[in-house]
């Protein structure tokens, strides 16, 4: 109980202290530290499975589908407020979810893995053929408001920050709850044992689902903070690099702690950055070589660095 109170200390102090940087900062280390939370949050999906035993390659399904529904909601629906598009894009990404997972629960290992990236590349060639969605350019996000108040230049792009970091760091207090919950241990049980865990009397197949509705609709809105902190949505939100980026990240970090995500995010955002700096014609072999070398030095992602340190400590 008292790890989870100090962890959610510190959660709430990262979160604090974002905000009060997102003052003094410079703009483009904003931008990229507004879209490497919202993608966090799409991370923290793949890592909830990954908890339980499945392993998403289709996770950027649900990260369109949230972006998507916050474009489509101000292009069709003339919906502005940024509450109720994240409310939008959560709603459609769950309501597919649960049509999906009846089937996705049903799978596991490989099985789960390849079905996800069939859905999640379904939904990008129904955007691709769709002309009245861009087709392949796909369409500019109209500028959100903010319960009636629509900042424009660079007070948008700070409040966006600002409410990008207050959302993710709300799911990350929700998300330790729910990883420390009964619910959340059982996930990890039936990574270790399915059978014993039907011997007690549960369902893993409920569980599972449950976990994936969950998984869903966190994905949407980090979906959604990514479509309106770049301003575009496009269908390659749903290709499957998308979703094997998510992985990579996921990896990167390991599934040890609700900020390890968060920290791999923010990591690989800046690897990227300056690896496209120094090298733009083989920045992919660099981030290779440090997937390569984690898989290597840290098997259990960069988290296991902190927790090696406390175990050391103890």
């Amino acid at each position: 109980m008292f790890k989870a109170e100090k962890t959610e200390v510190w959660l709430i102090a990262a979160t604090l202290g974002l905000i009060v940087a997102g003052f003094v900062i410079p703009n483009w280390l904003a931008f990229i530290l507004t879209l490497a939370i919202a993608k966090a949050l799409v991370v923290q999906g793949v890592v909830m499975q990954m908890r339980a035993g499945l392993v998403s390659f289709g996770q950027g399904l649900f990260f369109c589908i949230g972006g998507y529904s916050v474009g489509m909601g101000g292009a069709f629906l003339d919906i502005h407020d940024v509450f109720v598009l994240l409310g939008l894009g959560v709603a459609v990404a769950v309501a597919a979810a649960a049509v999906l997972g009846l089937l996705m629960t049903r799978y596991r290992d490989i099985f789960f893995a390849m079905l996800s990236l069939a859905f999640s590349m379904i939904l990008y060639g129904l955007i691709v053929k769709n002309p009245a969605l861009g087709s392949t350019d796909g369409f500019n996000v109209h500028a959100p408001t903010f319960l009636g108040w629509a900042p424009g230049g660079e007070d948008q792009k700070l409040a966006l920050f600002v409410l990008t970091v207050v959302v993710a760091g709300v799911l990350a207090l929700a998300l330790n709850r729910y990883l420390r919950s009964g619910l959340g241990g059982v996930s990890e049980a039936i990574k270790e044992n399915e059978i014993r865990v039907e011997f007690l009397g549960l369902s893993p197949r409920w569980i599972l689902y449950a976990n994936y509705l969950f998984a869903a609709g966190i994905s949407a809105v980090g979906g959604a903070l990514t479509a309106f902190a770049t301003g575009h949505v496009d269908p390659e939100m749903a290709f499957w690099t998308t979703s094997g980026e998510f992985v990579f990240i996921a990896l990167l970090g390991g599934t040890a702690h609700v900020a390890a995500p968060f920290i791999a995010a923010v990591l690989f955002a800046l690897v990227r950055t300056y690896a496209l700096e120094l090298a733009p014609h083989s920045w992919q072999m660099i981030l290779g070589f440090v997937l390569l070398g984690i898989i290597i030095f840290l098997p259990k992602g960069l988290w296991s660095l902190v927790s090696g340190k406390r175990r050391a400590a103890a």
